[in-house]
């Protein structure tokens, strides 16, 4: 039997196949510091698990509606209105297992073969992967390191067609962690807000940020009606392993968005669903306190990375993650991402695995502790200068 031809065209994340060469070496006895997962090593409120048990014993434990909870959708309604500054309601919402149907779901509901979609490059690697699985065109964005890795304005502006169907913004990004001003933001919005296209937002980091707030393309005027908002629990409340995350987007793509999630999912587990309203409700102290940490990880880590012969790194804005440029070293991202992992001891990902703009950086994930970090560093720093 052999396989569909699209499974040809479909790709992983590069970050789980490290983690597991990476166990392979720890199994063999050798010390490994993991900078490749994108995930807090902080553990989820303690009132977040404290409401999954209580809905556990109370009986959250049967199918629940597969748009989502009304009181859950209601409550990230208004979370996305009061951080974004929009007018969504509960029907806006639609509440699944983790961020990524929220990418699978809209595009297999929008794209036909043929139709052009502009996404970041270096970028997540599930954009570029579902674009071609459903046979449309992937369109690169550069992101440019001198401008905090934001859009090359005159490129994005050069590569809209009669053909594009689909915008994907990230911001704060993976693997840069660059945030996109608020004037390129007006700016993409201006480009595109008379087009017959739409506007996938993937907000998953959007309050992981350390200066400039993140600014969403729903907020500008005429842009929430063509723009769908990912975003998710993962992230900013450590709850990985939970998969809960939501889409606000048009009405009008609701009922498409759900007919695919009952045929998929059925629905959006109850108590973690519950666990979520908790989240969103409760006290935000440990989401502040974790960005907190984070801002004194990335400070001390980049002036790290920076003392290494070849490393050149820009203060990333937001989200987790460093990605230098490591030309200087010589090396392919490919090739010192290897030598770094069997070599040094130091799990880290290829920029090129995000995109061929990629080439010539590699990502580290600084959600691991202070400590850990900096013999990171002093590992790659005595490799590097042997």
């Amino acid at each position: 039997m052999k396989l569909a031809s699209r499974m040809d065209r479909i790709l992983i994340e590069t970050a789980f196949e490290v983690l597991v060469k990476a166990r392979a070496l720890e199994a063999q006895g050798k010390s490994v510091v993991h900078l490749e997962i994108g995930e807090p090593d902080f553990e989820t409120p303690p009132h977040v698990i404290a409401a999954a048990k209580q809905a556990l014993d109370e009986g959250w434990t049967h199918y629940g509606p597969t748009q989502g909870y009304p009181d859950f959708r209601q409550a990230i309604a208004n979370h996305v209105n009061e951080t974004r500054g929009i007018h969504a309601g509960p029907e806006h919402v639609c509440v699944v297992p983790g961020g990524k149907p929220i990418l699978f779901f809209p595009m297999m509901a929008l794209l036909e073969e043929g139709d052009e979609v502009i996404y970041p490059n270096p970028g997540f690697p599930i954009y570029e992967s579902m674009i071609r699985f459903l046979g449309a065109t992937p369109v690169p964005m550069p992101l440019v390191e001198d401008r905090g890795f934001s859009f090359d304005l005159d490129r994005f502006k050069d590569s809209l067609t009669d053909k594009t169907k689909m915008v994907i913004l990230n911001s704060p990004q993976n693997p840069t962690g660059g945030v996109i001003p608020a004037e390129d933001i007006k700016v993409i919005a201006d480009l595109v807000r008379d087009r017959d296209l739409v506007v996938l937002s993937d907000e998953i980091y959007s309050r992981i940020y350390y200066d400039e707030k993140p600014m969403s393309i729903a907020s500008l005027p005429g842009m929430q009606e063509k723009t769908i908002i990912l975003d998710g629990f993962s992230k900013i409340y450590a709850m990985t392993g939970w998969r809960l995350g939501y889409g606000v987007m048009p009405t009008w793509l609701v009922d498409p968005v759900n007919k695919l999630m009952v045929n998929s999912n059925s629905c959006t587990a109850s108590m973690v669903q519950r666990a979520g309203l908790a989240a969103l409700t409760g006290p935000q102290d440990a989401p502040l306190a974790m960005v907190a940490e984070f801002r004194k990880r990335r400070d001390a880590f980049i002036a790290g990375l920076n003392t290494i012969p070849g490393f050149r790194c820009p203060i990333p804005q937001g989200a987790f993650y460093a990605f230098p440029n490591i030309e200087g070293t010589g090396r392919t991202s490919k090739q010192l991402a290897d030598e770094l992992l069997y070599e040094a001891g130091v799990a880290c990902l290829n920029g090129g695995s995000f995109g061929q703009f990629g080439n010539g950086y590699v990502r580290f994930s600084y959600a691991n502790s202070l400590e850990n970090l900096m013999e990171a560093v002093d590992r790659m720093r005595r490799y590097l200068t042997k």
